[in-house]
């Protein structure tokens, strides 16, 4: 299992443990932590253990990104090897002590309950109650439960198309950032945990979800005309070349995985925050694992953390650009 000092240090004790279950509590709160030998990642030999310890490490750092915002669960019951299902609404088993966020919901608007209770990961015994239930990546709204309509910020979701490789996507992820920059906006990026990259421009909590994703659409139709050879935004797979930007998800009730969220892929791979610089070396999104993300942040700090405290104004920039 995982260790950790300095910043990542002293976020939970284990009370019990044992070869294959452990018991966290924190006052009268407590998690069961089961079948803790399971294999997840049989080729990189981690077990659930190894996931669980790297959430417990990394909690102070994930949970202000997770903090108060609607939580979906994406459900691996035998762990990553195995099928999953995603569950809105908060499931019986749910403690208690979670908090939840009642949302309406669309698609029940002829049924006699309207809304999806949404769980809220607030604290280090909720997301090790996530990790135990399956959920190995969270998956989070991009705004907060009490101003569910307007997100904290817009996404532009960078993936690779049919013969591109992660360079290409790394250079079409650098283009984004400087038409952002034109239009003097700041913007933050991560990897997916696969072999895309997430860019990340925080807003004001005025808009809509409509509004954020005209904007991202809009800056990514002008990428789209003025570098042809590298990056789509054709929404057909099978007619893709280059890096595909996608502004779909800039919508309500969307969902992303957070930073720091283990992937449910070969190695397991982590959703990881970077410098704009490393962009500009070569970077291989896979060897960015559990173990080297804590030591990034040990020797880093989180550097998606000014996302949560630099909003920006959109009009002057759709000034610009319609």
């Amino acid at each position: 299992m995982y260790g950790a000092s300095g910043k990542l240090s002293g976020v939970l004790e284990l009370l019990e443990t044992g070869p294959r279950e452990a018991v966290v509590r924190r006052g009268r709160r407590v998690v069961e932590l089961t079948r803790l030998d399971q294999v997840w990642w049989r080729e990189a030999g981690l077990r659930k253990r190894d996931v669980v310890d790297y959430y417990r490490a990394i909690a102070p750092v994930i949970l202000t990104h997770l903090k108060d915002r609607p939580f979906t669960l994406k459900r691996y019951p035998n762990g990553p090897r195995g099928p999953c299902f995603w569950i809105k609404d908060a499931p019986d088993s749910l403690p208690r002590w979670i908090p939840i966020c009642p949302l309406p919901a669309k698609s029940r608007r002829h049924e006699e309950r309207q809304t999806v209770d949404y769980p809220l990961v607030n604290d280090v015994l909720a997301l090790l109650w996530m990790v135990d239930f399956g959920c190995v990546d969270m998956h989070l709204w991009y705004s907060r439960c009490r101003s569910a309509q307007h997100p904290d910020y817009v996404l532009f979701d960078l993936d690779a198309a049919a013969g591109a490789a992660f360079r290409d996507v790394a250079r079409a992820g650098l283009l984004v950032r400087d038409a952002l920059e034109a239009l003097q906006l700041e913007s933050f990026v991560k990897t997916s945990g696969g072999e895309g990259l997430h860019v990340l421009v925080p807003v004001a909590r005025r808009y809509t979800y409509a509004q954020t994703r005209e904007f991202s659409e809009i800056v990514a139709n002008a990428l789209a005309r003025t570098n042809p050879r590298l990056v789509t935004t054709e929404r057909n797979p099978g007619r893709r070349r280059g890096v595909f930007v996608d502004t779909k998800m800039n919508g309500h009730g969307m969902t992303i995985a957070s930073a720091y969220s283990v992937r449910p892929r070969p190695g397991a791979p982590v959703s990881t925050p970077l410098g704009w610089e490393e962009l500009e070396r070569r970077l291989d999104p896979r060897r960015l694992g559990m173990r080297a993300v804590l030591e990034r942040v040990e020797r880093r700090g989180d550097l998606l953390e000014p996302l949560l405290h630099r909003p920006q104004r959109l009009e002057r920039a759709l000034a610009r650009v319609t």
